[in-house]
């Protein structure tokens, strides 16, 4: 029974953290690292409202709670 109750709690407190709320600056960064490794030579990252989104094809990432998005932008040279 312990055994059980201590699954339980461990899987509890790992949803809550996996649901956490991520500051956009934050997930930027992280993005903007990963773009930079695979040598994107010109992009454009950019936090918008959900409202302001109108290529959902762009988005990258949603931080505050889900209330923006980052958006992508391969910029040609």
């Amino acid at each position: 029974m312990i055994r059980v109750a201590i699954t339980v709690l461990a899987s509890l407190m790992a949803t809550s953290a996996l649901a956490a709320v991520k500051p956009c600056e934050a997930l930027k960064a992280e993005i903007e690292a990963k773009i930079q490794a695979q040598g994107v030579p010109s992009y454009t990252l950019e936090i918008v409202p959900n409202a302001e989104v109108t290529d959902q094809n762009m988005v990258v990432g949603s931080c505050d709670g889900g209330t923006r998005k980052i958006i992508y932008q391969k910029n040609d040279r």
